[in-house]
């Protein structure tokens, strides 16, 4: 899965400014639209020092394609038209989250929009890219949010608390929403959306691009329209049984970052016998006798305290290990029982905080099969992380509206669409296992699995490796698998420390909790 529920997304001023460019854009003109139609503007934008057209758009769907009387919603879009015609399908970028909207990368002026305008450029060379929103959190249209209450400082974080969280928001969702029809939110209406700005565009064929949620989203697109989609780039895989991630197959990932931090010499003296694995095991050893307070000063001088739980540990665990690099010191410092940080991240997601409805409204949809769900609840490797990935969502799916799509959607089958997925082995929020285990159903399907890469997208995890990209790139344009290797390996990455001194030659084992 995605992103841990216990810590929902907060809006940066960055997002708010984009918000209200293009609320001034004329997103919604008088006459009534129906289903179908297109509204979409020209623009010209400079990236990279180059000027580049492009058009912004909205599609209108039905929000419930289900009820003849739907209602319309807009899905925003844009286009960025190759710079001479290839005969290639367009490729259509599908975000991740979900609730991550992209197209304020035309209006930011900021690090992270310029490197996806130029990223966005690069399909130039394959043909048309058009990149599309999500319904219910899109530029274009609307941005469907809700406050997580804020969870008790006194009291260790629990699934069980977490559930009755969820089901709260779930709760509030609906009340504050009576013009909606939230039950338009299943992954099958996403599926369909990008069907309708296919025909709408006029291509009677497309190329699909998408990592983590985009790539589940893809999943959904083949699954159901198998003859709209040429083929598909991966990465991040995410199949469509796997809203929830095996415990172990997680903790494997864990391991593997492990392997090489033991061996990294300035962090040798800070490992405890048995390495970073050990450190691990005796940090759930000393939680399970019980919690502790810590306390620490905020950013206003103010002392703080707040308890910390085996809970509270199992969802540690997996924090900070986007960038593994930083993992490694993260654990150190804990097991050298430094809290400080781990107490100060816990007291800031413990606060209340907008969140998006998209996530649970599509991951109840998708649900789980009872197989994989017996799996998950009798995983070895459960106690370690807990349930935190799956309980709230399973337990709270009748009480969110979208209807489940059955076993029959989520279970794999064989498929023919020439896919290439890319996956990294350091993925702790979609592990490898995914694409290893749908592979056989996509018989021409092909693997790039990327040795020390994470949970990034297909061009960031091969961003060493140009002649590999320049294959993606040929893939995409003409269905060549030529020059797609099976493996990548990245280098070993320059592991930070912890930010203390290390602890006097033969006293790696601390004695107090």
């Amino acid at each position: 899965m995605r992103t841990p529920r216990a810590t929902p997304a907060r809006p940066s001023a960055r997002w708010l400014a984009g918000l209200l460019v293009f609320m001034a854009l004329p997103i919604f003109a008088a006459a009534p639209h129906k289903a179908g139609d297109v509204e979409k503007e020209e623009h010209r934008i400079d990236i990279a020092g180059q000027q580049v057209s492009y058009e912004i758009g909205t599609l209108y769907v039905p929000e419930n394609r289900r009820d003849p009387a739907s209602r319309l919603i807009g899905v925003g879009f844009a286009r960025i038209r190759a710079s001479e015609p290839t005969g290639a399908p367009p490729v259509f970028w599908l975000p991740g989250g979900p609730g991550l909207s992209v197209l304020g990368a035309f209006s930011d002026h900021d690090a992270a929009a310029a490197s996806r305008l130029r990223h966005w450029l690069t399909f130039g060379t394959v043909g048309d890219l058009v990149v599309v929103e999500q319904r219910g959190y899109t530029l274009r249209g609307e941005m469907l949010r809700e406050t997580w209450d804020s969870q008790p400082l006194d009291q260790p974080a629990s699934p069980r608390a977490d559930v009755e969280g969820m089901r709260e928001l779930a709760r509030k969702a609906i009340a504050a929403n009576p013009d909606k029809d939230l039950s338009g939110y299943d992954i099958g209406q996403f599926a369909a959306d990008v069907d309708d700005l296919r025909q709408a565009l006029g291509y009677p064929k497309i190329s699909l691009f998408g990592g983590s949620f985009g790539s589940q989203w893809s999943l959904a697109v083949i699954r159901l329209y198998p003859q709209a989609v040429a083929r598909a780039v991966l990465a991040a895989v995410e199949p469509l049984d796997n809203g929830y991630d095996m415990p172990s197959q997680v903790f494997a990932s864990l391991q593997r970052i492990s392997h090489d931090a033991d061996r990294d010499p300035g962090l040798a003296p800070y490992l405890p016998p048995g390495g970073l694995m050990a450190a691990v095991h005796a940090l759930h050893a000393r939680f399970a006798r019980g919690p502790l307070q810590v306390d620490v000063r905020d950013d206003a001088g103010k002392m703080q305290r707040v308890v910390l739980g085996s809970g509270d540990l199992q969802l540690a665990l997996l924090s900070h290990t986007q960038d593994a690099e930083q993992w490694p010191a993260f654990i150190l410092s804990l097991y050298h029982r430094h809290y400080e940080q781990w107490a100060r991240d816990t007291i800031e997601n413990r606060r209340a905080a907008p969140t998006t409805l998209i996530g649970p409204l599509a991951d109840s949809s998708l649900g789980v099969t009872a197989a994989r769900e017996h799996l998950l609840r009798t995983d070895p490797a459960l106690e370690l992380l807990g349930s935190w990935n799956f309980e709230s969502n399973i337990a709270t799916a009748p009480d969110w509206p979208t209807p489940d799509m059955g076993d029959t959607f989520r279970e794999p089958v064989r498929t023919t669409t020439p896919v290439v997925f890319v996956h990294g082995d350091w993925d702790t929020s979609t592990p490898i296992d995914n694409t290893l285990g749908l592979l056989p159903y996509f018989p021409n399907g092909h693997a790039i699995l990327v040795h020390r890469a994470g949970h990034d997208g297909a061009f960031y995890q091969l961003r060493d490796d140009p002649a590999t990209k320049q294959a993606v790139y040929d893939f995409l344009k003409s269905g060549s698998t030529g020059g797609l290797p099976v493996t990548v390996t990245l280098p070993v990455p320059e592991f930070e420390r912890p930010a203390f001194a290390p602890p006097p030659q033969g006293q790696n084992e601390p004695g107090s909790r």
